[in-house]
């Protein structure tokens, strides 16, 4: 394959081609057996991804590594049968927070594609079972482990305990709801693992049937399955609050939840968060804030109580024992809106002039604090005491603009005027101007966000790495320059901080339609199609012009079966960029897009990698007429993106087989009239002899080379037969 061709575009290239399965073999060949078939790439299948691995020192707490972890995240706030006075606020945001948490490095560290999240909607009672039934069984070994969180409404009916997915019907509750028994035999028996974890925060104000008490509700969540550490939200007649006291608006079990598996529960400072630590962590502070209301429960029988839930190597480094202490409380104000709070060094909230920011359950002692706004001087970081049993407030002032030296700014824009017109030579000049800029300025968080980019451009992907967290560290609101990061990172593979760094940047705007596609491109490339189609969705509402979107949602919707809908993504993709007005259209459209980041290295012509896109979406649209049978129909693009990328080595495959299915019929079709006349069926058979060469030149170390030799020596044999 030509080394051209950007690294995602390989693996989503190489995962198109597979829909081999139903291949059927032509009769001229069919006396012979054919050569093994590769099922369709299952991406989430991987168990190769590097464990977690806690200090050796922590060998009595866990032996060895920590297994591959899973989680399924659910939130729903509003509910589509059900009467205003139901509606819930915080579900979808605490899910969100839930999903940070778990796949952050200072938290549950579980790689970003193991953590599906389905909110609103998305949360309806045929895809949480298709994640339960399908997706956790299908990924999941003995010795891995499984989390599963769920905020919404739980509730009672004939005696039978039941989740409320987004479109539960109360007049039908039994076939539009999950069950709690259903619940209890898919975690505790189909669902494979060492340590499952159940949170459930399912107990809010405002029953939805009348025979719903909490305490027969917290008894079924509890009691799902023995081999389960099930933590409850409330216990005996006790309902669940949400407040947006609680760190900006969560229920207040979800809100200790995060702050436990962010270090807080670890009570012995060894670094990592058991189960044990967790659940008492919970129990004592969601009891404390609302006085007794409310009290969170867990269930202590089988599980292994030294199960790993969260790790962070910097607290192992600095152990304190704060257990017995009372937890304390921070209440941060500020005199800037959108004012970003970091606390020991995490992002923790958005504070504003007219509302602080509560944070409880903190463990007494020195805390650091810094807020950050674009564009102006950090307040901190800085130390604040937080004291046992009490609130202490602090105030954030954000007074001082950044001042930028004169000679920065202009070698920054003559920079940014050299990048703009692509090619290394051009890339060498930015580099030469950015850091001279950052240089005389080494606080402009833009010109490192640029050399970032410039870097990037140039493969230098350290470099690259360190520009961009160089301009996080300066402006960690920055969110253009975490989607900047983030498309670098998709160019580098790592798709993990990739998800990490995009997160970030749309919780400030959830709306910025280049985070969403490149969410969408990394959960793609990871083969969490599901995530990706969620995502590219987003992206396409945000911005319905931006092809790219449309091309991830053909991508993701496509390695879902669903071939109409992805051709229709794929042909509105192409729309959107046929320009008429030759390369130099091209390059305009590239320009667009370039400044963006569009996780694509950028050395090549910016033409060529116009080509590429446009090849790419050909073959896509090729391979969704070959999945609807349609092989007439599919040949026209396949040849046009071999047209475009002449020595592709998957469209050459897919049109192979094209050629050799179509052989078949005709095979099929003139044995059926007693005809003799095979003359079509051999000139089929030579373009697939063609199309078999050219993929085993394109790379003749893949799998598909090792299949297009086997039919290539088959259709030398056929040809050879009378």
């Amino acid at each position: 394959m030509s080394p051209s061709i950007p690294n995602q575009r390989r693996y989503i290239l190489r995962c198109s081609v597979l829909w081999t399965a139903c291949l059927s073999w032509p009769l001229l060949l069919s006396a012979q057996n054919p050569p093994p078939q590769q099922p369709p790439d299952q991406g989430t299948n991987t168990r190769d991804l590097k464990p977690v691995r806690p200090p050796e020192s922590n060998g009595a707490t866990l032996s060895g590594a920590v297994p591959q972890s899973y989680a399924l995240v659910i939130g729903i706030a509003h509910y589509e049968k059900l009467p205003d006075s139901a509606q819930l606020h915080y579900p979808d945001r605490d899910a969100e927070s839930i999903y940070t948490t778990l796949i952050s490095e200072q938290g549950g560290q579980f790689p970003a594609n193991h953590v599906h999240m389905l909110t609103g909607e998305q949360a309806s009672k045929a895809n949480i079972l298709q994640e339960l039934e399908n997706w956790l069984p299908s990924v999941t070994a003995p010795e891995d482990r499984v989390l599963i969180y769920f905020a919404g409404h739980g509730f009672i009916s004939a005696g039978k305990g039941y989740l409320a997915p987004y479109d539960i019907d109360l007049h039908d509750i039994p076939d539009t709801s999950i069950s709690m028994t259903t619940l209890g035999t898919l975690i505790g028996t189909t669902i494979k693992g060492k340590w499952k974890v159940l949170l459930t925060d399912a107990c809010h104000s405002g029953a939805i049937t009348p025979e719903t008490t909490p305490a027969e509700l917290n008894h079924l969540l509890l009691d799902v399955h023995q081999s389960i550490f099930s933590l409850t939200a409330s216990r005996d007649r006790e309902q669940s609050f949400e407040s947006p006291d609680w760190g900006g608006g969560h229920g207040i079990f979800t809100y200790y939840v995060v702050r436990g598996l962010g270090g807080e529960a670890d009570t012995n400072g060894d670094g990592i968060v058991t189960a044990d630590e967790l659940a008492e962590y919970v129990h004592t502070n969601v009891r404390s804030a609302t006085q007794g209301r409310q009290n969170p429960t867990s269930e202590r029988g089988s599980f292994d109580s030294n199960m790993v839930l969260a790790y962070d190597p910097a607290r192992a480094k600095t152990p304190v024992t704060t257990a017995g202490l009372q937890y304390g409380t921070l209440v941060v104000q500020t005199n800037m809106d959108n004012t970003e709070l970091w606390l020991d060094g995490k992002q923790v909230g958005i504070v504003t002039k007219a509302s602080a920011l509560r944070l409880p359950g903190l463990a007494p002692g020195a805390h650091t604090i810094k807020g950050v706004h674009m564009g102006y001087e950090p307040d901190g970081p800085r130390e604040e005491m937080v004291y046992p049993g009490q609130e202490t407030t602090v105030n954030l002032r954000i007074l001082i603009p950044r001042q930028r030296k004169q000679a920065a700014v202009d070698l920054l824009d003559q920079a940014i005027e050299d990048y703009k017109k692509g090619f290394e030579a051009n890339y060498r000049k930015a580099e030469q101007k950015l850091n001279e800029a950052v240089s005389i300025d080494p606080n402009y968080s833009q010109a490192f966000m640029y050399l970032g980019r410039v870097e990037n451009a140039l493969y230098e992907d350290d470099k690259a790495k360190a520009a961009f967290e160089h301009a996080i560290q300066i402006d960690p609101d920055y969110e253009e320059a975490r989607v900047s990061y983030a498309a670098a990172l998709l160019d580098q593979g790592g798709l993990d901080e990739a998800v990490r760094q995009l997160n970030a940047a749309l919780q400030r705007k959830p709306d910025d339609g280049t985070a969403l596609y490149l969410l969408s491109q990394a959960y793609a490339r990871q083969g969490d199609f599901k995530n990706g189609e969620a995502a590219a969705t987003r992206a396409v509402k945000a911005a319905p012009a931006n092809g790219e979107a449309h091309f991830w949602l053909a991508e993701c919707k496509r390695h879902l079966n669903d071939a109409a809908n992805a051709e229709a993504e794929y042909r509105q993709y192409l729309l959107l960029t046929n320009f008429n007005s030759g390369a130099g259209g091209q390059v305009n459209y590239y320009l667009a897009g370039f400044l963006l980041g569009m996780g694509k290295r950028r050395r090549a012509a910016q033409q060529d990698i116009w080509r590429e896109q446009q090849g790419q979406a050909n073959l896509g649209i090729c391979d969704c007429e070959w999945m609807q049978k349609r092989n007439d129909a599919a040949i026209p693009y396949c040849l046009k993106a071999l047209s475009l990328l002449p020595s592709d080595l998957w469209a050459n495959y897919r049109l192979g087989l094209i050629y050799v299915e179509q052989a078949n019929a005709r095979t099929q079709a003139a044995s059926g009239a007693h005809s003799n006349d095979t003359s079509d069926v051999v000139s089929l058979l030579k373009e697939a002899k063609t199309r078999f060469s050219n993929v085993i030149a394109a790379n003749p170390d893949t799998d598909e080379a090792s299949r297009a030799r086997q039919y290539i020596s088959r259709i030398d044999s056929a040809l050879g037969s009378p």
